[in-house]
C-alpha cells in the first residue's frame, strides 16, 4: 500500500505510510468519563465510537496501535510534588482512587480495549514520552508519522504532542477523536496546534481519515485492473 493523503484543516495535506505510522490512543480510561467529572460528559462519551473505528481503521491498514494511561503506583512513590501539590492522583473516586494501577477506573473503556498484541505505555505524566521508553519503541519498529486522539485534549493530548514534535515526529490529530472535560478547552488545543504556522502538525476529523483511506484504497483496485 502507498501512502495515504488526508485532506487536513488550513487546506493542508498530511500523508502517511501505514507501516511508518502508530495510531496513538490516549487515556482511554473509565475514569476519565465518569458523569460529574467535568462540564463535557456527552462530549466526551460522544468521541468514543468515532475513536474505536479509528482503532479498527488503523488495524486494518497494519498501523501499529499504541494506548496509554495515566498511571501511578499505589503507595504514590511516583507521583512528584508537583502532582502531589494538584491533588488528583489517587483520591477517592466512584471507580476507586484516580489514576491508580490496578483499581477499576484505570482498566479502558470498552471501545479502547487493546488486544492482546499491542502496547500499552502506563505513563507517570502528562505526556507518552517523558519516562517510558516509548521513543525507543517507535524508531525500533521505523515509526516516523504518529495518528493522536484519545482525552483530554489541552492535557494529555497536548503533552503528548509537543513532545513528538520535539523528536521530529510527524503528527495528525484528530480532532473529533479528542475531546476535553471543560468548555472551551479542546478548541483552544485545536486552534493552539495550527499556530504560528502549524507549529505543531496537522488537525483533522475522522471523515477526512476514511476519505483519505477510501481513495487509496480506490486506486490500488483501479492499478490492479
Amino acid at each position: 500500500m502507498s501512502k495515504v493523503s488526508v485532506q487536513c484543516r488550513g487546506d493542508r495535506t498530511y500523508g502517511f505510510s501505514p507501516t511508518q505510522t502508530a495510531l496513538v490512543v490516549i487515556d482511554l480510561q473509565k475514569e476519565f468519563f465518569v458523569e460529574g467529572l467535568g462540564e463535557c460528559f456527552d462530549e466526551m462519551h460522544a468521541i468514543l465510537p468515532r475513536v474505536k473505528r479509528l482503532i479498527e481503521m488503523a488495524r486494518d491498514l497494519n498501523c501499529k496501535v499504541i494506548h496509554t494511561r495515566e498511571s501511578y503506583k499505589p503507595d504514590l512513590s511516583d507521583v512528584d510534588a508537583y502532582r502531589q501539590s494538584l491533588g488528583y492522583v489517587g483520591k477517592p473516586g466512584p471507580l476507586g482512587r484516580f489514576c491508580i494501577l490496578g483499581e477499576p477506573g484505570h482498566e479502558f473503556v470498552e471501545e479502547g480495549q487493546p488486544l492482546p498484541d499491542e502496547t500499552v505505555i502506563d505513563k507517570a505524566s502528562f505526556g507518552a514520552f517523558y519516562n517510558t521508553g516509548l521513543d525507543d519503541l517507535l524508531r525500533q519498529h521505523g515509526i516516523d508519522h504518529l495518528i493522536l486522539c484519545g482525552v483530554t485534549t489541552q492535557a494529555c493530548v497536548h503533552s503528548t504532542l509537543r513532545e513528538a514534535v520535539d523528536r521530529g515526529y510527524w503528527c495528525l490529530t484528530v480532532a473529533d477523536c479528542c475531546a476535553a472535560l471543560e468548555p472551551g478547552m479542546h478548541d483552544a488545543a485545536l486552534e493552539l496546534i495550527a499556530g504560528e504556522g502549524h507549529l505543531f502538525g496537522w488537525v483533522a476529523d475522522l471523515e477526512d481519515v476514511v476519505s483519505g483511506v477510501a481513495s487509496l484504497r480506490a486506486s490500488n483496485a483501479a492499478n490492479q485492473k
